[in-house]
């Protein structure tokens, strides 16, 4: 209902811009591969793929700036610029909130400049309730430029169930990092 609402209100010049926004923001799910490529009671496996025409600085400059692509309905101040995502080992992917305080979304346990990073992130509801959560964005080359896959590994009791309403939200994260990648702008 808010987003009818929201329709009514714009102007015909800005609903034609939103209406662009939002055609150019499929292009990238529809080249995007994602799926749940494994789940059980206990844990599921999320992989999001898509081949760029990159390269291998540009896409460590654009994960690293994770302000710039992450969406802002799913953080905790509301802002994605309160994001930030330091890739070196043990790197802070943080959140400054309002009243000054951090909150830490995850670690890095790993980083290869050439090949990517990986971070311990029980993200969102599933801090306090996952037991371990790998979540990796690698890079490889590929026919046509880069591959970029990212890919979820989360286990802990009952989690198995979460796995799609999960990958709904990694989804949105991915994309809008693939169409930040390759045109310098998040998906809308």
């Amino acid at each position: 209902m808010a987003g009818v609402w929201r329709k009514v209100q714009l102007g015909a010049a800005a609903r034609r811009r939103s209406l662009g926004l939002a055609f150019a923001a499929l292009l990238i799910p529809s080249l995007a591969a994602a799926e749940v490529v494994d789940r059980g009671p206990d844990h599921f496996v999320l992989r999001h793929s898509v081949t760029l025409e990159t390269a291998t600085d540009d896409i460590r400059r654009a994960v690293g700036d994770v302000a710039a692509w992450w969406n802002g309905a799913h953080t905790y101040s509301g802002k994605a610029s309160n994001m930030a995502l330091a890739l070196t080992p043990g790197g802070c992917f943080c959140e400054a909130e309002v009243d000054g305080a951090t909150f830490e979304h995850g670690r890095v346990a790993s980083f290869d400049p050439e090949t990517g990073v990986r971070l311990d992130a029980a993200l969102g509801p599933l801090k306090g309730k996952a037991t371990t959560a790998d979540w990796s964005i690698g890079w490889t080359g590929a026919s046509g430029g880069q591959e970029v896959v990212m890919t979820y590994v989360v286990r802990g009791p009952g989690l198995g169930a979460w796995a799609d309403g999960v990958d709904t939200v990694m989804a949105i994260q991915f994309n809008r990092l693939a169409r930040f990648i390759e045109y310098g702008e998040p998906a809308a």
